[in-house]
């Protein structure tokens, strides 16, 4: 049987006219006899009895008409699944953020698939970028956003590069150094200092810039995976905080001598080998329309 046939049989139920039912459906009515007789000898037993120009469901008809009527309601709400998820306004997404990601990105993604697509699903899940890189294969996540600096080259990985943002050394306004002009390395380290986990490419420019004391295994006293841990530390004591700028624009950079002038490149990176959802498509539009509010330098 097809859905058409079920679809012909609700019609018939509707108004027990071959002819009204015939019309109604755009096909002949000798059509439609056709497949309400198919119909009935698929399934064993008559539909209809055939009273003069009238016809009634029988008793077998009538247990059908039911059935009938969530199948048809099933393939309708199926394709108009189908419609929403083309235009995103359906649908599951698993995106992994690494630290800094997680911090410029989370929330807003969040509040502009709440506010636009509410109907949709976004699951965040966050972590080192081995273990996102890992789940990203293990089709756990969908995509991931990292640091493409911490990633290592794969023949499996498709890598579009989002933007780069320069970093700095954060404190809170009232912070001793917050005012002045130039502050050196020296002067930083007589106050605690965070980092998220850094790259090696970071870690070397630290060190040919500022010499043995900047080994981040050395420099650092607070390193954790959540950038936003760190900067609420560093609101609150006298902490410092490497991090991108654009993550905490409440923070004052401090102008180090000589310049940090180190950066972070974000990537949106997923599996050559899948093909990217309606809604991650959008969503990966979304991140780079935040890069541009937070004056990021897309690739």
């Amino acid at each position: 049987m097809t859905l058409v046939q079920l679809k012909h049989f609700l019609e018939l139920a509707a108004n027990g006219s071959f002819s009204k039912s015939a019309g109604r459906l755009h096909i002949t009515q000798p059509a439609l006899s056709r497949s309400i007789q198919a119909l009935e000898e698929e399934l064993g037993q008559p539909l209809f009895d055939r009273v003069g120009r009238q016809n009634e469901l029988t008793a077998f008809g009538k247990h059908i008409l039911l059935q009938a009527t969530e199948l048809v309601d099933a393939a309708n709400n199926l394709k108009n699944s189908g419609q929403q998820m083309l235009t995103g306004q359906t649908g599951q997404v698993r995106l992994g953020l690494g630290s800094g990601p997680g911090a410029l990105w989370m929330t807003p993604l969040l509040k502009q698939l709440a506010t636009q697509y509410p109907q949709s699903r976004l699951a965040i899940a966050r972590g080192a970028t081995p273990l996102l890189v890992q789940q990203l294969r293990d089709r756990v996540l969908d995509a991931v956003i990292l640091d493409i600096r911490s990633l290592s080259p794969a023949s499996d990985l498709k890598v579009e590069p989002l933007c780069e943002l320069p970093g700095a050394f954060l404190c809170r306004p009232g912070h001793p150094l917050a005012k002045r002009k130039s502050v050196t390395l020296e002067q930083v380290r007589a106050y605690p200092l965070a980092s998220t986990p850094l790259s090696d490419e970071v870690a070397r420019m630290l060190i040919e810039r500022y010499g043995a004391q900047a080994f981040p295994e050395q420099l650092f006293n607070l390193r954790c995976e959540e950038i936003s841990s760190l900067l609420e530390v560093a609101r609150t004591t006298d902490a410092i905080v490497m991090a991108i700028r654009a993550a905490a624009p409440d923070l004052v950079a401090l102008p180090l001598s000589p310049a940090l002038s180190a950066t972070a490149r974000f990537g949106w990176v997923s599996l050559k080998s899948r093909h990217a959802s309606p809604l991650a498509q959008m969503l990966h539009q979304m991140a780079k329309d935040i890069v541009a509010l937070h004056g990021g330098v897309a690739e």
